[in-house]
C-alpha cells in the first residue's frame, strides 16, 4: 500500500510525519458486496489512537479483532473522527466509550459538547482535520502525515477507488470536485469511505 505513496509539500498537509495507520475492515456497496458497510481505520500518532468512521460491517468483531491484533480494546481509543452523519458511517461509534467524538463543528464526550470549526484542527502535529463538503455539506477530511506520505481518510467523498465519479447523493457535484481536488493536492493515499485505500493520482474524477 505505501509503495504507492510519494512525499511532497502541500499546505494543507500536517507538518508532522510520525503518523502510522491500519484499515481494521475494508467497506462495501452494493455493487461491490452484498450490503453496505463502512472502511474502519485505526490512525496512531503521540498517544492518540484514533478511529475513523466506525460505521456499519457485518459483525462490531470485523472492527474489534483487528484492533485486538493490535494489541486494542476499545477502551483504549482516545478520539474518534465521523467524517459525516450517515448511519452507515458512524453505526458503530458507541462502542468506544471513552473517546473524544469529532465531526465537522464540534467535539463530544460523556456530557461535554466543545464547539470548533473541524476547518484545519490539529490532533497532533502529524494529524490534521480539514472540512471537504460534497458528499453532504458537513463532510471532513482527517490528513494523516505518516513517514511515507500524507493520507487522507476522506468518508464518502469517493466511495471505493473507482468512484462514483459523480456520486448519486450529492447535493452540488461542484462543491464536490472541488473538495476532492483539495485532497488530491494534499495527499499521497486515499482511504475512502466503502473500499480500499488508493494512490491519490489514480482518483477517478
Amino acid at each position: 500500500m505505501t509503495d504507492a505513496i510519494t512525499t511532497q509539500t502541500r499546505t494543507d498537509a500536517p507538518l508532522g510525519r510520525s503518523a502510522t495507520f491500519t484499515i481494521l475492515t475494508t467497506g462495501y456497496t452494493l455493487s461491490t458486496g452484498p450490503g453496505v458497510a463502512a472502511t474502519v481505520s485505526y490512525v496512531h500518532d503521540a498517544g492518540r489512537h484514533v478511529i475513523v468512521d466506525p460505521g456499519m460491517v457485518a459483525h462490531r468483531d470485523r472492527i474489534l479483532g483487528p484492533l485486538a491484533e493490535l494489541g486494542l480494546g476499545p477502551d483504549d481509543i482516545t478520539d474518534v473522527i465521523l467524517s459525516h452523519h450517515h448511519p452507515d458511517n458512524i453505526m458503530n461509534v458507541g462502542l468506544f466509550g471513552q473517546a473524544r467524538v469529532h465531526d465537522h463543528k464540534a467535539v463530544y464526550r460523556a456530557d461535554q459538547w466543545i464547539d470548533r470549526d473541524a476547518e484545519g484542527h490539529e490532533l497532533t502535529p502529524s494529524l490534521r482535520l480539514i472540512r471537504t463538503p460534497g458528499h453532504s455539506p458537513e463532510d471532513i477530511t482527517l490528513l494523516a502525515g505518516t513517514g511515507e506520505g500524507v493520507v487522507a481518510f476522506v468518508g464518502d467523498l469517493w466511495w471505493r477507488p473507482n468512484g462514483p465519479v459523480e456520486d448519486p447523493v450529492a447535493p452540488d457535484l461542484g462543491t464536490l470536485r472541488t473538495s476532492r481536488l483539495r485532497v488530491l493536492a494534499a495527499s499521497d493515499l486515499i482511504v475512502p469511505g466503502h473500499g480500499g485505500a488508493f494512490p491519490a493520482d489514480s482518483a477517478p474524477m
